[in-house]
């Protein structure tokens, strides 16, 4: 078997997710036979270090011996079983251990497949505890510009990708959108609190309009990854909170991608000192083995349905897989991980590693930023940097980063022209300065006119 013969049975078969199909007439698909530890090797011996942890989940590396152990035993007891009226000992023990690593009152764990679903999920159950308290006009959700929180319709009504809202428009519910507090396109003298603290006057002015039909805000804490992973302080998120609490508005915390050691702490939430009524969690959750997803929230929503049947208060939702026991041992073997490794110490090491081997290209000419919340740096490439003005993004420069990347052994995938490290926890210094060599190599090339 080679990559030859792989592409053209794929090319034959499989329709891929993001990709207009067309490219692949010029930019080659990548087979991969097997992973290990952060390579992906394919069928002709070459290997990729996978600087983008395969779409941000993969914690712990490829293959890793001990998630392999846990699962190969829980393949042996139980696959699967309906979670509806019955239970089992790894969904019991993954939602104790998560509410003990979470901070209350957050209590109760709602399982779905996937961190679309898991979106849905608390959407619906926030408008619904608004409904079975009596609020049913409370409909609306307030989100932030440049958001991003999944595909599926309800997902996409309240992010702010302007391809997907404009194809799908007629198919979506309106949200209300306050800008974003990104950080890149602050004063030159303002430092990130202080450009996070104005632009929540926006967020503010937007409460005291719509508290009133506005069941919840949902944003993503500190970081904005699909839309080029921008960034921002978590002085907003305190504001945020306490806005929330005194218009009456639940505050849904969408870590799907920033949980799990992302941004410096176990989940970014940490850095504000807030607690949301919704926290979201997947991705990093399986360490990339398994879809999984769980809604964290509190005693106070679960005992808005808790009543009996015949009121019709309960939480109609349900997905085939929900808390597959196979997925919930992948959970309860990478949180092993955290609680046996000093996971967040080592990660703040790598991470300033991380931000020394690419300070050099804060002085490239088409190097507008580098911004960094601990495991995730990205660097903004621009075509003027004294007026910080973009390539137009139909020249696709990052696209030309990810080839070059792949003839020296790294899996790049740029945001736009947005190049960002995200990378496994295993990643050692110096695969680190390769990274770095790469991407200002292909930098380089990127911006060449």
């Amino acid at each position: 078997m080679s990559n030859r013969d792989v592409i053209a049975r794929d090319l034959n078969a499989v329709w891929h997710p993001c990709t207009q199909m067309k490219d692949h007439e010029w930019l080659p698909l990548v087979p991969i036979k097997r992973g290990e530890g952060i390579w992906l090797h394919d069928f002709d011996g070459n290997r990729y270090l996978d600087a983008i942890s395969s779409w941000w989940v993969n914690l712990f590396g490829h293959a890793n011996p001990r998630i392999n152990a846990a699962l190969k035993d829980q393949i042996d007891n139980l696959e699967h079983v309906i979670l509806a009226g019955f239970s089992h000992e790894p969904v019991v023990e993954l939602s104790e251990r998560l509410v003990e690593i979470t901070p209350a009152p957050l209590s109760r764990c709602f399982y779905t497949d996937n961190g679309s679903s898991a979106v849905e999920v608390a959407l619906k159950m926030s408008y619904h505890y608004w409904k079975n308290c009596g609020n049913p006009n409370k409909t609306k959700f307030i989100t932030l510009t440049q958001s991003y929180h999944g595909e599926t319709l309800g997902t996409l009504g309240v992010g702010d990708v302007a391809l997907y809202k404009e194809t799908y428009k007629p198919l979506l519910m309106e949200a209300v959108t306050v800008p974003s507090p990104d950080c890149f396109h602050r004063d030159p003298d303002m430092s990130w609190e202080q450009h996070s603290r104005r632009m929540f006057a926006h967020m503010e002015a937007a409460l005291e309009a719509h508290a009133h039909e506005t069941a919840a805000v949902i944003v993503e804490p500190l970081l904005q990854c699909a839309t080029g992973m921008r960034m921002y302080d978590p002085v907003y998120l305190e504001l945020l909170r306490e806005a929330c609490d005194r218009h009456g508005v639940h505050l849904i915390a969408d870590e799907i991608a920033t949980g799990f050691g992302r941004t410096g702490t176990l989940f970014a939430c940490e850095q504000a000192g807030i607690v949301p009524d919704f926290l979201l969690l997947s991705k990093g959750l399986t360490a990339g083995y398994l879809p999984l997803a769980v809604v964290l929230t509190s005693d106070h929503v679960y005992e808005a349905f808790y009543d009996d049947f015949a009121t019709l208060r309960a939480f109609m939702h349900s997905h085939s897989y929900t808390g597959n026991p196979i997925a919930c041992r992948a959970a309860l073997a990478t949180l092993d991980i955290f609680r046996d490794d000093d996971v967040i110490a080592r990660n703040r090491a790598l991470s300033a590693h991380m931000r020394r081997a690419v300070a050099h290209l804060e002085d490239h000419p088409h190097v507008g930023e580098i911004r960094q919340h601990g495991m995730v740096l990205a660097m903004e490439m621009v075509r003027d940097k004294s007026a910080q003005a973009p390539f137009p993004w139909q020249e696709r420069r990052g696209i030309r980063v990810y080839q070059h990347a792949l003839t020296r052994e790294a899996l790049l995938r740029p945001l736009g022209n947005v190049v960002y490290f995200m990378p496994p926890y295993v990643i050692t210094e110096e695969q680190i300065d390769h990274l770095a060599t790469v991407a200002a190599e292909g930098i380089d090339i990127a911006t060449r006119d």
